[in-house]
């Protein structure tokens, strides 16, 4: 698997595919340079106890120990944009753009007779939904981050946890997930979808961005950042859950291997502890935070410098890890001397 998304990613590098009228947001090298930038805000690394292995051999068995370590890996990157195949990230839309809008004109075509047009030119019309101005369409990515892959290569130091994810693996693509992720089938049927204040990325009623569910590319929000920052959310909120009813690739349990790793349970909105979120594009960032924070008293707000001309906005999306390094056969119990995530 692992090797799947390292080769992706070289055919990316060898082949481009331009798209008229389209300018690449930000590329494969440019997210590792931020990603970095933000290590040190980020990553929140710490020894966080330590774990008691029994090994066994022909000559006995005996105890050994090992240092467990927390820390916060970019797992994913999670793109918002208006154009079907038209991933800001110009090596996913360049391996992946053509063949997404392919397979979302298949089915819908054969589904619903509707047209595959752009997300933008949908947020106007008549009739139903269309007649919202502040109802807004984005298509959604989430992709495995170029950096996650390597994680293995440098977890039999005992110092960095493996993730489960693939570098360059596509785990959601609204694309592919058309008939959910347009037409709002079966989500309209969650409880959530419903009933106002729960499952709200903000407070309810006072101050909040939108509600996480339903899990679909429409969202009423007059603040074009805060509309992708939701469909962020809700990408999210899919990929780190299992028997969800969209098409999408889990990203789920522990990549093991030399570690014994305690993997972050899904992503809940306003919770730091299952994951945080980096802006990557249009406005680089090397902090991390949650999305929802209450900006009635901000002159500028949330979104102010955080607008994007095309409508392309683009995350990394930290989730937290613990590990240590395999000293024995048995993993006999872990202590630890603090809680991770703080």
């Amino acid at each position: 698997m692992k090797r799947r998304g390292l080769t992706l990613f070289v055919l990316a590098l060898m082949v481009q595919v331009p798209q008229a009228g389209h300018t690449a947001t930000i590329t494969t090298p440019e997210i590792v340079v931020q990603t970095a930038a933000a290590t040190f805000t980020c990553m929140r690394w710490m020894p966080v106890g330590v774990c008691f292995w029994l090994r066994c051999s022909l000559t006995g068995c005996r105890v050994r120990t090992s240092l467990k370590v927390g820390h916060y890996n970019p797992d994913l990157v999670v793109s918002v944009y208006n154009e079907l195949g038209g991933n800001p990230w110009a090596e996913i839309r360049a391996t992946l753009g053509l063949a997404q809008r392919a397979a979302a004109a298949g089915l819908l075509g054969a589904l619903l007779p509707i047209p595959i047009d752009s997300a933008g030119n949908r947020t106007e019309g008549t009739g139903d939904r269309r007649d919202h101005r502040n109802l807004v369409f984005r298509e959604t990515d989430a992709i495995g981050h170029p950096l996650s892959s390597l994680t293995g290569s440098v977890s039999g130091v005992g110092l960095l946890c493996n993730s489960p994810a693939t570098s360059f693996v596509p785990y959601f693509q609204s694309g592919l997930d058309a008939l959910a992720w347009r037409e709002e089938i079966p989500e309209i049927f969650y409880v959530a979808s419903w009933v106002p204040g729960l499952r709200e990325i903000g407070t309810w009623p006072l101050q909040t961005w939108g509600n996480v569910h339903p899990r679909t590319g429409w969202t009423t929000q007059a603040e074009e950042p805060k509309a992708a920052a939701v469909n962020a959310q809700r990408a999210g909120d899919i990929v780190t859950r299992t028997g969800q009813p969209h098409v999408y690739v889990p990203l789920t349990g522990p990549s093991s291997g030399s570690q014994r790793v305690w993997p972050p349970g899904p992503l809940v909105e306003k919770d730091a502890r299952t994951g945080i979120w980096q802006m990557l594009a249009p406005r680089p960032e090397a902090s991390c935070g949650v999305f929802g924070t209450n900006d009635l008293t901000a002159l500028a707000g949330w979104g102010g410098g955080r607008v994007d001309p095309a409508g392309d906005y683009v995350w990394n999306l930290w989730r937290p890890y613990q590990c240590c390094s395999r000293r024995g056969q048995w993993l006999l119990f872990d202590i630890n001397w603090i809680a991770y995530p703080p």
